[in-house]
């Protein structure tokens, strides 16, 4: 079963009851909720393009599928509903990628190397 949930300002919260995140999408940045799912343990199920790819270690934190593949996505979905061990697995990993990779002090510091890079060719 599918609800739509509609606008939800308590991510947190949903994130608390959900074992499972998936973001299915065509061309991203980084998308923030899959660091927010990192961040809050769950496994993550999303596609193999530029963002999302950058925001999961592949078979570790999560899966990758191929965009518009409704059959690839049912399947890893599948899996990680039947595993929970693996999920729970995949969850951690996902909560030590977060804290290494998109931890507040991480993102600034990499926001100053890029400055760094600028001032250094001007």
């Amino acid at each position: 079963m599918i609800e739509l949930l509609g606008y939800r300002d308590d991510i947190a919260t949903l994130f608390a009851a959900a074992n499972i995140v998936t973001l299915p999408s065509y061309r991203e940045g980084l998308p923030k909720v899959l660091v927010e799912a990192a961040a809050c343990g769950r496994a993550v199920v999303t596609t193999d393009v530029p963002g999302c790819r950058d925001a999961i270690d592949p078979d570790i934190t999560g899966f990758l599928v191929p965009v518009r593949d409704a059959k690839a996505l049912a399947n890893q979905l599948q899996v990680l509903i039947e595993d929970p061990a693996l999920r729970s697995r995949m969850g951690m990993a996902g909560r030590e990628l977060a804290l290494r990779a998109f931890s507040i002090e991480k993102i600034v510091e990499q926001h100053l190397d890029v400055y760094g890079q600028l001032e250094r060719i001007v």
